[in-house]
């Protein structure tokens, strides 16, 4: 079934089979040609009339300078703060400078960039009541419409309740003459979805977390679009630019829909923001969000690749757990993650997911289910189709052509289970007693 963005933008919500009322949130969407012309109508729509216009050196640069132009022209007055800071961080100092420099009496924020930029303001507008009115600068990431903010909180990557925003505009003209690597990136973001997907299944299969078909033939239908555009996209079509980009705000709202992550994001998610927490306490090298969430997908379907090779061993899985050091995890945590590990510890100490009475009844239903968890891992496409994907579009192949070590990726492999309380498959490797061994043995 195909989805539009006008079909999925229900405020009013919908009950849906799974018990659920979903709501969009998300309540203008302009995408295509000649969108930030729109920008004066959407002010007058909803009665703004001081927006706070934020955005960094280059997306001034690709779309603010014309926003602004656009307000001046209107006779909209504003205020413009540009972050200047080179690939500002999403954590609390670029959050704390949005705060410091919208004035009191801004009654909207319009944030002109990519994810950071984006996920800001939210943030801003969140905390001060008013609308977000979002314009893309490329067609980067799927978190455009989401109603969270994923920031390096305390040196962790964490996704903070914020808002949707009321407004996303993406302009053809500016998202087709986005990098090329900004639009790979977006590529990566949705080739995760094959792994979220499956997990999410797996995850209600084993743990029994809430599942909705619905939700997930929304993903799977963007995840198809992206598939049949994305070479005349890194070409620089403009046409399939915007469907790019509409496949990612689509993908936001399904999150929403769910009210949680699970539909767009799981291990492979988990990996790069190991990786973002790398580098943030130790300057080790880091690549843009979808590109590591695509590089982490690949990691993660040779791993259940791997997976599938074997027999799962009652007594092998219990031994392990038996023997295993979690105050010895926790240093190699700390170790390699510096700052950012006390608060997966901490996590770790309400969790309990390493609780050898709670490991032995996850062990029983991947046992009673086995059969089941290599049908849904069926589902994957093979980490051979994957490559041959990203090297036509141009997508990097291995985290070592940006610097990063075999050892740093296997790390980030072993520790992605760590980030949050969710069912992945490194959860299941380690209940299993095959993490390390899967790691050891990944094509890197």
């Amino acid at each position: 079934m195909n989805y539009t963005i006008s079909s999925l933008m229900q405020n009013d919500g919908f009950v849906c089979s799974c018990g659920k009322r979903h709501f969009g949130q998300l309540s203008d969407c302009i995408i295509g040609d000649g969108a930030l012309k729109r920008l004066p109508a959407i002010i007058e729509k909803y009665k703004v009339q001081n927006p706070f216009v934020l955005c960094d050196r280059e997306t001034y640069a690709a779309a603010g300078e014309q926003v602004c132009a656009i307000l001046m022209e209107a006779g909209i007055s504003h205020t413009l703060h540009i972050i200047r800071r080179t690939r500002p961080a999403p954590d609390e100092t670029i959050v704390g400078e949005a705060f410091m420099f919208c004035p009191n009496n801004a009654d909207a924020v319009i944030a002109v960039g990519g994810g950071v930029i984006n996920d800001t303001g939210k943030i801003v507008s969140a905390q001060k009541h008013i609308p977000d009115i979002y314009v893309s600068t490329a067609p980067s990431m799927d978190g455009f419409a989401s109603a969270s903010s994923s920031m390096e909180r305390e040196g962790l990557k964490v996704s903070l309740s914020s808002k949707c925003p009321d407004v996303v505009i993406g302009d053809a003209d500016v998202l087709a003459n986005a990098p090329k690597h900004m639009i790979v990136s977006g590529i990566g973001d949705m080739m995760a979805k094959y792994v979220s997907l499956v997990e999410w299944r797996i995850a209600a299969l084993l743990v029994g977390e809430y599942y909705c078909e619905t939700v997930a033939g929304i993903v799977t239908s963007s995840l198809e679009t992206v598939r049949a555009c994305a070479a005349d996209a890194v070409s620089g079509n403009r046409d399939a630019v915007c469907r790019l980009a509409e496949a990612l705000v689509i993908s936001g709202l399904a999150m929403n829909y769910a009210g949680l992550s699970r539909p767009a994001s799981g291990m492979e998610h988990y990996i790069s923001h190991i990786m973002d927490m790398r580098a943030l306490a130790f300057g080790t090298p880091c690549e843009l969000h979808g590109i590591q969430a695509g590089l982490g997908t690949l990691l993660t379907v040779r791993g259940y690749e791997w997976l599938k090779t074997k027999a799962p061993d009652r007594e092998k899985a219990l031994a392990f757990v038996r023997d295993f050091d979690l105050d010895a995890w926790f240093d190699t945590l700390r170790l390699h993650l510096g700052e950012g590990a006390e608060a997966m510890i901490a996590g770790e100490h309400k969790e309990k997911k390493y609780d050898p009475e709670k490991h032995a009844a996850r062990l029983a239903d991947i046992f009673a289910h086995w059969d089941d968890i290599l049908a849904l891992i069926a589902d994957l496409p093979t980490a051979d189709e994957l490559q041959a994907f990203y090297a036509s579009i141009g997508h990097p192949l291995s985290c070592t052509e940006y610097g990063l070590t075999a050892d740093e990726i296997r790390f980030a492999f072993t520790a992605a289970k760590d980030i949050r309380d969710k069912y992945v498959l490194g959860r299941l490797l380690w209940d299993l007693g095959l993490l390390e061994e899967t790691a050891g043995d990944l094509a890197l």
